[in-house]
């Protein structure tokens, strides 16, 4: 038998990235984790809400009633206990993160991502490497753009299935306008445009401190005018989300909701032992979400137009 036969069959190398594609995934890779990191630990908060959180939550709203957990709250003055300093404000959380994540992608792109490969001339070194400018920018913000939405666009569905199966469990206010207004498409389409901010930043200024501040600044400015200003989440020009609320007997039947949730004798009398709260679709949500959605793309199609204009003016010999 010949050594040819004896040998041990070849191992087949896994399938990567090739070419700029790979160059960007190996220069960021520290990025990639971060991001990785925030998604996975996103996601499980979520689950957590969904599942043992929602849980526990609904024992203590069985017993005392929706008003009745914010008053006992407020009345002992030990938030952390109720549902007002637990469930109900960390069901706000991930929104926050999810816009604290669009100013990083601001940050990143402005800054790692584009104005320090100019400032150390890492790029114009690529440049004399038969890769094009044009080529190099599309990488960098390709591949970053996949990778972002794909982490958002889990994370907001993940948010539609808490909200479709819990929101009932928050407190009614202005708060349940603004979230269930900051959830859709346009959560996803925001961090784009982040990172086409970044993008002129690093490729105008070119330094990479001012690139990043001035990114994180304007991606700043883009979350406060989403949060005050028509046609966008609208929540402080309209009424809150309309809510249907009722009782629920002993005999499990449902009844119109009394009103009396910290008090015990008139739950007694009514036979109340738990409550319902289901937030009604709003007709103006898919508009708004739609029309928010295509100013973001379009705003982030643009600022990446003028990141190319831009290249090619200072890259031109």
């Amino acid at each position: 038998m010949s050594a040819t036969a004896l040998a041990a069959p070849a191992r087949r190398a896994l399938p990567r990235p090739r070419g700029l594609v790979w160059t960007v995934l190996r220069l960021h890779r520290t990025a990639l984790w971060i991001w990785t990191g925030f998604v996975v630990l996103t996601a499980g908060l979520l689950l957590w809400l969904y599942g043992p959180g929602a849980g526990a939550t609904q024992e203590k709203l069985d017993t005392l009633g929706y008003s009745g957990v914010h008053e006992a709250a407020w009345s002992s003055g030990i938030t952390s206990t109720y549902l007002s300093g637990t469930y109900n404000d960390l069901f706000y959380a991930p929104s926050s993160l999810l816009d604290l994540a669009s100013f990083a992608v601001a940050v990143f792109a402005g800054g790692a991502l584009i104005a320090r490969e100019l400032e150390t001339g890492t790029a114009q070194l690529a440049w004399t490497q038969s890769v094009t400018p044009a080529r190099w920018l599309a990488a960098k913000l390709a591949v970053p753009a996949l990778i972002v939405t794909a982490g958002t666009s889990l994370l907001v569905v993940l948010y539609e299935l808490l909200w479709s199966a819990h929101s009932n469990l928050l407190m009614a206010g202005i708060g349940p306008r603004a979230l269930r207004f900051s959830l859709g498409p346009a959560t996803v389409a925001t961090p784009l445009l982040g990172l086409a901010v970044g993008a002129v930043a690093g490729l105008v200024l070119r330094r990479t401190l001012p690139a990043l501040a001035v990114a994180g600044v304007a991606q700043l400015l883009v979350t406060t005018f989403r949060a005050n200003s028509w046609p966008f989440q609208g929540h402080y020009q309209q009424p809150e989300l309309s809510v249907r609320s009722r009782a629920i007997t002993s005999t499990g039947a449902e009844i119109r909701d009394p009103g009396c949730y910290a008090d015990r004798a008139c739950l007694d009398r009514h036979d109340v032992v738990r409550f319902s709260r289901e937030y009604l679709p709003s007709p103006d949500y898919w508009p708004r979400q739609l029309l928010e959605t295509g100013v973001l793309l379009a705003a982030t199609a643009v600022l990446v137009a003028v990141a190319f204009g831009v290249l090619k003016r200072r890259s031109a010999p």
